[in-house]
C-alpha cells in the first residue's frame, strides 16, 4: 500500500480541515502545525493515504463522490453503510491482534463523499498469493492461509445469529453476473441456458439453504485483507458486507486461488493444494472438523464458480482467458 505520491493537501482545502479535525480529535496528534502528503493507492475505487508530515501519522480516504458523479446524497449513503459496517463488526471484539477490522474515523457529503479510516501496515492479500504463483514461495502463502482462514471463522462463528440463510439473493447475483457476460459477448445463449439450469440445481440443494446467517465481509477479495505479524489479519472495504451463507466468503477466496494460478501458471491444477488447506483450516476453528469441511466442500463449488465468473466479466480479461474462466465455472457448478 505505499501508493504514487502526488503532493500536498493546500492549506485552504476543506479537507484539509476534515483532516486536521481526526488527528486532533480521534487520533490525539498534538503537532502545532499539520500538514498533509498525499499518496494514490492502486485499486478500482479513489483512494488515497494521508501522511501528517510531522507526526508522520497515516489516514487512508476512500472518495465514494467520484463513483456517483454528482449524486453526493447517494455517495454519502454508501459512505455511511461502510462506515456502520465497520462499526458493527468491530462490536464482535475483532479489534487488535489477531483479528482486526479497520477502525472508521470520519466521513462527510460535500468532500466528495469522503470516508476516512484508520491506516493499517501490512502486506495485501494479493502480494502473498504472487509470491506462491509467480516466485515459488509456497510456504508463506499456507501460512497466510492459515491466518486468513481464523480470521474469517472468527468472524462468522462471533456473528451468526439463528436465521438459516436465504439462497435466493445468491440466485439472483447469478443472475445480475450473467447479464454482464452476455452485454460483455463473453457468453452466448446457450451458455447462459446451461448456467441457468446448473444454477437451478444448486438452488435445489437443501444445504444451500440450512446452514446459519453470519455477517459477511461480501468482498473477500485479495485486496481487501492485511497481514501483520504472525497471524494477525485486518479486513478493510466493507461496503458489500451483508447477512449471508459463510461459504460466500470462504468460496471467493478458493475462488480467487483458483484464478490466481490460472492466470500466472496456466495450471488450475496447482491451486487445488492451497484451496483445500485453506478450506481445512477455516474447518479446523468448528468443534466437528470432518463434519464442518464435508459441508463447506460442498458448498464452495457453487461459490467459487460465481466468483470466476464475475471474474470473467471484466474488460481486463481476454477472450480467450474469459472462455477458460467460464469453462471451468461450468466444470465447478456440475457438482451439484
Amino acid at each position: 500500500m505505499n501508493g504514487q505520491y502526488v503532493g500536498y493537501v493546500a492549506g485552504e482545502d476543506p479537507l484539509h480541515g476534515f483532516l486536521s479535525t481526526i488527528m486532533r480529535d480521534r487520533l490525539k496528534v498534538r503537532a502545532p502545525q499539520l500538514a498533509y502528503r498525499v499518496f494514490r493507492l492502486a485499486g478500482s475505487n479513489e483512494v488515497y493515504r494521508y501522511e501528517e508530515k510531522f507526526s508522520g501519522t497515516k489516514i487512508i480516504c476512500k472518495f465514494y463522490g467520484t463513483r456517483f458523479a454528482t449524486d453526493l446524497d447517494k455517495a454519502a449513503w454508501m459512505a455511511r453503510q461502510e462506515y456502520e459496517g465497520l462499526e458493527t463488526l468491530r462490536r464482535y471484539n475483532l479489534v487488535g491482534s489477531p483479528h482486526h477490522v479497520i477502525r472508521p474515523l470520519g466521513l462527510s457529503r460535500d468532500i466528495n463523499g469522503v470516508l476516512a479510516v484508520e491506516h493499517y501496515s501490512g502486506e495485501e492479500f494479493s502480494h502473498a498469493i504472487a509470491r506462491a504463483t509467480q516466485h515459488g514461495d509456497d510456504s508463506h502463502l499456507y501460512w497466510r492461509l492459515k491466518a486468513l482462514a481464523y480470521f474469517l471463522a472468527t468472524q462468522h462463528n462471533r456473528t451468526a445469529n439463528g436465521a438459516t440463510v436465504d439462497f435466493e439473493p445468491e440466485c439472483r447475483y447469478f443472475d445480475t453476473i450473467l447479464a454482464s457476460l452476455r452485454k460483455a459477448r463473453r457468453i452466448g445463449p446457450r451458455d447462459i441456458d446451461e448456467l441457468s439450469a446448473l444454477r437451478d440445481r444448486w438452488r435445489e440443494q437443501p444445504r444451500m439453504w440450512q446452514d446459519r446467517q453470519v455477517w459477511l465481509h461480501g468482498d473477500a477479495t485479495p485486496a481487501n485483507f492485511l497481514f501483520g505479524h504472525d497471524l494477525d489479519v485486518a479486513a478493510i472495504d466493507l461496503e458489500r458486507m451483508k447477512r449471508g451463507d459463510r461459504v460466500f466468503d470462504v468460496g471467493r477466496v478458493a475462488g480467487e486461488l483458483q484464478h490466481a494460478f490460472m492466470r500466472d501458471s496456466g495450471d488450475r491444477h496447482q491451486a487445488e493444494a492451497f484451496i483445500g488447506h485453506f478450506l481445512w483450516e477455516y474447518s479446523s476453528h468448528f468443534p466437528d472438523h470432518e463434519q464442518t469441511f464435508e459441508s463447506i466442500t460442498a458448498r464452495a463449488p457453487y461459490y467459487m464458480a460465481l466468483n470466476l465468473l464475475r471474474i470473467a466479466r471484466n474488460g481486463y480479461i481476454s477472450q480467450d482467458y474469459g472462455r477458460r474462466l467460464v469453462r471451468h465455472a461450468k466444470r465447478m457448478l456440475h457438482a451439484a
